[in-house]
This record gives structure tokens, sequence and C-alpha cells, in this order.
């Protein structure tokens, strides 16, 4: 359960607002208006679907549902919602877009493994290269309902 202080907005450059310059916040920001500069954030940024935001973003969880050009450095996650246009950078350990997300821009995504995804070794620029193209990187992604074979034509498949 998130706590009260990180749920509460420290700073909003609200909607028919324009601001040019770096802002520093220790909790959440939210932008619905027009933002040029740099925010750094230990917290989260909230770029609402009626945003606007030129900018590098250095911050915990970045949410992004209007217009974003620049970097994002997210040390958590970055959401992006349905609304979302997005022309830049993005590094971040996790990743979350609804449909219809327009991406023009790199994605670096470095989750942390588990104990037991150590052991392998993982082919990151792989599954990299098929977040951008939309695409299953080789070898990954076989469902196990793609390795299952019908029985239905195959005798001695069948139950007695």
């Amino acid at each position: 359960m998130a706590s009260l202080e990180s749920t509460l907005v420290n700073s909003i450059v609200g909607a028919g607002t324009f601001f040019k310059g770096n802002i520093t916040v220790s909790g959440l920001l939210r932008i619905d208006g027009d933002f040029s500069g740099g925010v750094k954030s230990g917290g989260r940024v909230i770029i609402g679907r009626g945003g606007r935001a030129d900018c590098t973003v250095d911050a915990a969880t970045v949410v992004i549902g209007g217009v974003f050009r620049g970097t994002v450095y997210a040390s958590e996650k970055v959401i992006a919602l349905d609304t979302a246009i997005i022309i830049g950078n993005i590094y971040s350990p996790r990743i979350i877009a609804e449909s219809g997300v327009i991406l023009d821009g790199a994605m670096h995504v470095r989750g942390s493994q588990s104990e037991s995804d150590r052991s392998a070794p993982a082919d990151t620029d792989a599954v990299d290269d098929a977040i951008i193209s939309g695409t299953r990187p080789a070898g990954r992604g076989v469902g196990r309902r793609s390795r299952r074979r019908s029985t239905a034509g195959d005798p001695s498949r069948r139950a007695p």
C-alpha cells in the first residue's frame, strides 16, 4: 500500500500554464500544462493526458499520458497510458505500456533478475529489439500452447 506522503501532489504545472526551467521535488510532480526543462524527483512524475513536456525526467516512477519529448530515467518504472505520445529515450528497469501508445525513440529496459534467472544468461539485446519492433526474439516467447500437439487425428495418442 502506498504511503500518504507518496500520493500527495507536491507540485503541479496546471492546464494553461507554461513553465520553463528545472524542478527538483521530493514527492509527486504533475504536469497538465506545458513544461520545458528538467525534472528531478525521488518520487513520481505524472504527465497528464493534456500535458506537454519537452524535458529530461529523472524520477522513481514516471507516468506519461500526454505528449513527451526528451529522455526519461526511471529507477522503478515507466507507465505509458494509451493517449501517450513519446519522442525520445526511456531508461528503466520496467515499462508498462497500454495499447495505443506512440513511441519514437529507444527503450533501454534492464529489469532486475531473480536468483533463478541469474544462472542462465539473458539475451537482453534480442529482448530490447523485440520490444521495439513488436516481434518475438529468437528462442524466446514459445508458449506452452504452441508446443502442444493436437491428439484429434492421432490414434496412438487417444485415451483408451
